[in-house]
């Protein structure tokens, strides 16, 4: 699964570690999920939309092969 965190996160001038702390999670996850090597769940990728004023379908880019 390909996000747009990155993105977003540079929108509001936020660290990986700063969006890490906002959602609870380590600086290490952000940078996973980031780089697409990790899945959410769906309460954590919610946290992570919600702290950047976004949306699921906005942040996180799904494909049929992601299914």
């Amino acid at each position: 699964m390909q996000t747009r965190i990155k993105e977003f996160r540079a929108r509001y001038d936020l660290t990986q570690e700063d969006l890490a702390k906002k959602v609870g999670v380590r600086r290490e996850t952000i940078g996973f999920l980031e780089k697409g090597k990790y899945n959410p769940s769906l309460k954590l990728a919610y946290r992570i939309a919600k702290c950047l004023n976004s949306t699921l379908d906005e942040l996180f880019i799904f494909d049929d092969t992601d299914l």
